[in-house]
């Protein structure tokens, strides 16, 4: 019995070690919605580094992109309504490509 049950417990500790070393999702890190608006959209992360990258390091922060972003919906949402439309966010680009 003891002779079976040591090679059954290696195998066990085998595939359990590559298993325990995968991420956890609590150690998985998630973009916030702020920073990935701005790694999708060059035009924006240009401007959003030209005015909100605080520490100079062509990274933009949480913080950093959550204020970028609430300033693009400022000038993004032109009715006011508190939603960027798609026609709404082609407009504040073309300002920001043009303006900045």
């Amino acid at each position: 019995m003891m002779k079976l049950a040591a090679p059954v417990l290696f195998l066990f500790a085998a595939i359990a070690a590559p298993i325990a070393a995968q991420p956890m999702p609590a150690s998985l890190k998630v973009a916030p919605a702020a920073l990935s608006l701005f790694e999708r959209d060059w035009v924006l992360m240009n401007w959003a580094l030209k005015f909100y990258d605080k520490d100079r390091d062509i990274l933009l922060e949480p913080a950093e992109a959550r204020a970028a972003a609430d300033e693009f919906r400022k000038i993004a949402d032109s009715n006011g309504d508190g939603r960027v439309t798609p026609q709404e966010y082609r407009n504040a680009r073309e300002f920001i490509l043009a303006r900045y």
